[in-house]
């Protein structure tokens, strides 16, 4: 047995260590500069007040002329040319011309780079420059699904002095990622690095989830392996312990015995990122809660919400389907915004957010046994925000099962059970060392997640010296 461990640690380490070395390496990088997105406040900010006065078509025609059959959701924004109505299903979504319903998606680059030269204008971003560099379905950067219902994407580059590479949807014609030249240099030694993210792999989902759960597994057996060797060879004389090795096979004995805790849990929930379903719950909805937060309105009723005036400062109108009705959102900044339920008089009071009783009203159709809705704390040890900032995010609590939506728009943004719960502690607090106590103190959390993954690659290192030396001595032999 013991020779088998030592076999299997010693040729698991010489594929693994170099491997474990990036994931320490590059997970300091991602710490601080994480994977490139473009943000609410950016993506807010890049919008053009709504209202110049054009005359638009009725909510329930955009829907019909979009033939979205299943549409939840609508969005009245601005182009560089007049207003279009984005109107998305639980898998598609198209965007239509306000003003007679024609289709709304962009083909040539021409608008794209006028879409996209606005955008960077109203933040104050230099795009005297701007040229188109592709229209294409994935690169480096747009890899993730959530890009998967407006590719292809085309990517303008500004030619400012950050570097900043703009991506328009041609299925919407909004601006959906930024990029600059920093993010993604960093990124190449981060993300891409960690999550073994190049295009060629990460553009087919189902074969990279399989590679890197597989890679991730037998990288945790290894350190398993190790762990189970280095605590056997431990000598103890007297009250002193010591390593049977000498040079970089001591300091490699000594310094995993240290960090053994943090490597296991650390590679063990790294594997758990990965999990996606397999161990635990998937946290998604089950499709008779999803027919439920996505039952299908009669989008005639928003006809009642036509009739308020819309606001000169108004960036985007979403009307969104809520427990089987129609609600309609004006956003007049990035953290103001007013609801209106269909079949109120315009004359009737607006409110910021939904209330907790709207809340319990949709969730009490969706599970049994829902208690009071309380809004989550701050520092709640589940955490869920909006993307409003200040929004609330209410929690109803449903027996085991707890249903987190957001107050601005009324999404579920989160389906915990006890499973998903656990996964919690398991995967995102071992892994990122979330724990409330640290994320109250954020420089102390810094320190400690750079020295432990520091402490991880000095560990990784000597394994690398050590099965370096081994293969050259076989390959020799």
């Amino acid at each position: 047995m013991m020779g088998a461990i030592v076999l299997s640690h010693r040729w698991l380490g010489i594929a693994f260590c170099l491997l474990f070395a990036t994931w320490f390496a590059s997970g300091i990088v991602m710490h601080f500069v994480p994977f490139p997105s473009l943000t609410e406040a950016e993506r807010f900010a890049g919008l053009a007040p709504v209202g110049r006065g054009e005359a638009t078509m009725a909510v329930a025609d955009a829907v019909a002329a979009s033939g979205i059959t299943d549409a939840t959701r609508v969005r009245l924004i601005r182009r560089n040319y007049g207003p279009v109505y984005v109107v998305s299903g639980p898998s598609r979504l198209r965007a239509v011309n306000a003003s007679d319903g024609a289709d709304a998606s962009v083909e040539f680059p021409d608008v794209a780079l006028a879409v996209a030269q606005d955008h960077a204008r109203r933040r104050g971003l230099d795009a005297a420059n701007a040229t188109i560099v592709a229209r294409a379905d994935y690169d480096q950067w747009s890899v993730p699904n959530g890009f998967d219902r407006h590719r292809p994407l085309f990517r303008i580059a500004l030619d400012d002095a950050a570097g900043t590479e703009i991506y328009v949807s041609s299925r919407t014609g909004e601006v959906v990622l930024d990029t600059t030249r920093s993010e993604r240099g960093w990124n190449w030694v981060g993300s891409v690095l960690h999550w073994i993210y190049p295009t060629v792999l990460r553009s087919n989902w189902a074969l990279w989830d399989q590679v890197v759960s597989t890679l991730s597994l037998v990288a945790l057996i290894a350190a398993v392996l190790g762990a189970v060797l280095g605590i056997i060879k431990i000598r103890i004389r007297g009250r002193r312990m010591s390593s049977p090795y000498r040079g970089w096979h001591a300091l490699h004995h000594v310094i995993g015995l240290v960090s053994t805790v943090f490597v296991l849990t650390w590679i063990f929930s790294g594997w758990l990122s990965m999990d996606h379903g397999r161990l635990f719950s998937h946290g998604q909805l089950t499709p008779a809660e999803s027919r439920i937060t996505n039952a299908l309105p009669d989008w005639r009723m928003a006809a009642s919400l036509d009739q308020r005036p819309l606001s000169a400062a108004a960036r985007e109108i979403e009307w969104f389907a809520f427990d089987g009705g129609v609600i309609r959102r004006d956003r007049t900044g990035l953290d103001s915004q007013t609801l209106a339920k269909a079949g109120e008089l315009a004359s009737a009071r607006q409110a910021a957010f939904l209330t907790e009783q709207d809340v319990l009203s949709l969730t009490t159709r969706m599970a049994t046994g829902c208690g009071a809705v309380s809004a989550l704390a701050d520092k709640d040890d589940y955490p869920a925000h909006s993307v409003v900032p200040d929004a609330p995010v209410y929690r109803s609590r449903c027996g085991n099962l707890w249903f987190d939506i957001d107050g601005a728009d009324g999404s579920v943004l989160q389906r915990l059970d006890a499973s998903r719960r656990a996964y919690r502690w398991f995967y995102s607090a071992l892994h990122t060392l979330d724990f409330p106590v640290l994320m109250a103190r954020p420089r102390l959390r810094d320190v400690l997640i750079v020295g432990l993954c520091a402490l991880g690659l000095v560990f990784s290192v000597t394994g690398v010296v050590i099965g370096w030396r081994r293969l050259r001595l076989t390959l020799a032999a």
